[in-house]
């Protein structure tokens, strides 16, 4: 996921009410996995990974994301 597509998901993630920052499991490794977090302090962050995606599923008629956190347009 490039960093524009991780600030798309993050953007409708909070427009369904969950506070979220998308960032890679390893920093060093952007091409890799991404994770959900609830703030971008590496310290104080929580992984909300599980509750984005059922987020981003609980929408009626879409059937959810069909990979990782790809999320539909609104209609």
């Amino acid at each position: 996921m490039s960093e524009d597509e991780a600030e798309r998901a993050a953007s409708a993630l909070r427009r369904r009410g969950v506070r979220a920052a998308a960032v890679p499991e390893d920093p060093h490794n952007p091409d890799g996995e991404w994770r959900v977090y609830d703030s971008t302090d590496p310290v104080s962050r929580r992984d909300i990974t599980e509750e984005a995606r059922e987020a981003a599923m609980d929408r009626p008629g879409t059937g959810g994301p069909t990979r990782g956190f790809v999320i539909p347009p609104r209609p």
